[in-house]
């Protein structure tokens, strides 16, 4: 219900004739405030409509994510080898059990393949030295676990592998170059940066 509010006064008013007394009644009326007001529920709509925006456009967001993955395809490795190059030969250490194999890369001798001792070099044979290299090293439990290949040929010792320090890298060679039969060595093994 509305409050009502009554204000009375008298006024006298006086002529030279006469003098009268006279009462003034205002009502005034003023509304109920029991509910909210414009600007509090304009404020509310204000927010309600921004709230609904922003969960729409997440909404939105999360669709075009979706549809991006769904559309993409995972990428295609394509290694391709230059013809010039010769294969890779990845020999892993022999068992202590089996001589390690030997790769020979030399051109066939003149004689019809027989090898005569004067053409043989001085010292031990290749394999011999493969087998004292690869013992070396399946001996030495902080050298076996390295994992690191070597190919002995015509003396020649070519490391391969990947350690983590260069003091292992160097570790390795020196216990190869103290085999008795390597005349020199290529130490092919990669650092890997930690």
């Amino acid at each position: 219900m509305a409050e009502r509010q009554a204000e009375h006064s008298r006024v006298v008013v006086e002529t030279p004739t006469a003098r009268r007394e006279e009462v003034h009644t205002e009502a005034v009326r003023y509304p109920e405030r029991n509910g909210v007001s414009g600007t509090a529920l304009a404020a509310i709509v204000v927010g309600v409509i921004a709230l609904a925006a922003i969960i729409i456009l997440f909404v939105m967001n999360q669709q075009n994510t979706a549809n991006d993955t769904a559309q993409q395809q995972p990428p295609q490795t394509i290694v391709q080898q230059p013809a010039q190059q010769p294969p890779v030969i990845v020999q892993q250490p022999a068992p202590a059990t089996q001589p390690a194999p030997v790769i020979i890369n030399g051109a066939p001798s003149s004689s019809g393949g027989a090898t005569t001792s004067s053409s043989a070099p001085s010292g031990p044979d290749d394999s011999t030295v493969q087998a004292a290299v690869d013992k070396k090293l399946s001996d030495d439990p902080s050298l076996s676990a390295l994992g690191i290949t070597v190919t002995v040929l015509n003396g020649k010792a070519t490391l391969m592998g990947s350690v983590h320090s260069q003091a292992e890298k160097n570790q390795v060679e020196r216990a190869v170059r103290s085999v008795k039969g390597v005349k020199s060595i290529d130490n092919q093994i990669n650092v890997l940066n930690s």
